[in-house]
């Protein structure tokens, strides 16, 4: 697609992120099986609706505009992607804490890549005159800022404090 306008560039980024959330979404449910807290696991299943239900939302979007949800392969997420595997879901990780703490790290960078995601676009929707767009992004940004402040609180509550005692 070429980028000639705001509009372009709005819809390339509403594709990036429907991307982002679709790579993000199965690596988030295979953190979920490899998080040993409870807490944890329950915190990574929200993760999971709220991916999804953004996943959903942006498709909408994507799709009110005429065109494709697929139209883009996020590559910044690619890599958050990788890392997340080799860094917990593959990694050789002995203490179960040290392992829940390395979970939380690599969902928490999935989120703000996502937050970024959604505030820029949530920006550029404000821009357009894209009302109702803007609140569905502004809400998804805010559901996703929820979940990284949860995870935030279970790191500096708990799991980081029990995998310092590794």
């Amino acid at each position: 697609m070429t980028i000639r306008t705001l509009t372009d560039l709005y819809i390339d980024q509403l594709q990036d992120i429907y991307s982002a959330n679709k790579q993000s979404l199965q690596v988030t449910k295979d953190l979920r099986e490899a998080a040993t807290s409870r807490e944890l696991t329950d915190a990574l299943e929200t993760g999971v609706v709220g991916i999804s239900k953004g996943m959903e939302q942006v498709k909408s979007l994507i799709e009110g505009h005429d065109a494709n949800p697929n139209g883009e392969f996020c590559k910044g997420m690619e890599g958050l992607v990788k890392e997340a595997k080799a860094h917990a879901i593959n990694a050789d990780i002995e203490d179960k804490d040290v392992l829940d703490a390395s979970i939380i790290t690599q969902y928490q960078r999935m989120a703000h890549y996502a937050m970024a995601g959604y505030g820029t676009a949530t920006a550029f929707a404000e821009r357009l005159g894209l009302d109702k767009d803007a609140d569905v992004l502004r809400e998804a940004l805010e559901e996703t800022r929820g979940g990284d402040a949860r995870m935030t609180g279970l790191a500096v509550g708990k799991i980081n404090k029990e995998a310092m005692a590794a």
